[in-house]
């Protein structure tokens, strides 16, 4: 590349003064600079968003907002989306990681090959940063494939805002799941990369860990978001529980 093309990074942030300086430290640490982070703290009750303000002195490229009230991730991450000027957008939740050559060698592979929305494998950590396994991503995903199983790890997610223009997330149980079918409805498919670019830490108190819970929101997102017959839920939602039970190694 002759010259880097803007990269926005959305954060959003709530309580998570223990892993967010190592969130901000694994993009500091790319090989590729071109970037601006938007980090929006969604009314943390730590000491989150004055851990991040003193970490994050001088580093112009780093940009902190907060809420005005607690609004919940999508609404944190539609703020940040907003203020984005990237060509492209990526996602980093503030207690993940990248590895160094995430952004770029994504970057490169999309703008050689014209692709407008890249993911990849990534690392699955415990709390205290220990290897648990990995997700192995795919050469390629549709829509239809992302119906059958969530193939795309959000903190590995970069779309060309340029071309596709900007997607938002929905205030609804699964909304990176629902944004990322929203993006594949006008792409005919997704990129992506073997090598694994991140690592995603699996916390013990997760809200979509909950099994239950996250039927229930696939369900509705199949019935009431994407507007599918019963039929074709009853398709598509056994084959995703089933994906669900083999998909980690």
């Amino acid at each position: 590349m002759s010259k880097e093309s803007l990269v926005s990074i959305i954060m959003p942030l709530y309580n998570c003064e223990t892993f967010v300086e190592d969130a901000i430290q694994s993009i500091l640490e790319q090989t590729y600079q071109n970037w601006e982070l938007i980090i929006v703290d969604d009314m943390s009750t730590d000491n989150s968003y004055s851990v991040v303000e003193e970490y994050i002195r001088g580093e112009v490229r780093i940009k902190l907002h907060k809420m005005a009230e607690n609004s919940g991730v999508a609404a944190a991450r539609n703020y940040a989306i907003e203020l984005a000027e990237g060509t492209f957008i990526a996602f980093l939740d503030s207690d993940d990681l990248w590895l160094p050559t995430k952004l770029v060698k994504q970057i490169e592979a999309m703008e050689m090959e014209n692709i407008l929305l890249s993911y990849g494998s990534y690392i699955l950590i415990d709390e205290n940063g220990y290897r648990r396994g990995i997700f192995k991503a795919k050469n390629k995903v549709s829509y239809e494939d992302m119906l059958k199983t969530s193939e795309i790890g959000t903190l590995t997610m970069i779309y060309n805002a340029d071309e596709l223009g900007k997607y938002y997330f929905l205030e609804v149980g699964h909304e990176d799941y629902v944004m990322k079918l929203q993006v594949l409805k006008n792409v005919e498919f997704a990129k992506g990369i073997s090598e694994p670019l991140a690592k995603y830490r699996v916390l013990n108190n997760s809200l979509s860990s909950n099994k239950f819970i996250a039927a229930r929101w696939q369900w509705k997102i199949y019935r009431e978001i994407e507007n599918l017959s019963f039929l074709k839920s009853i398709y598509y939602f056994t084959i995703y529980t089933y994906s669900g039970l083999k998909k980690y190694i």
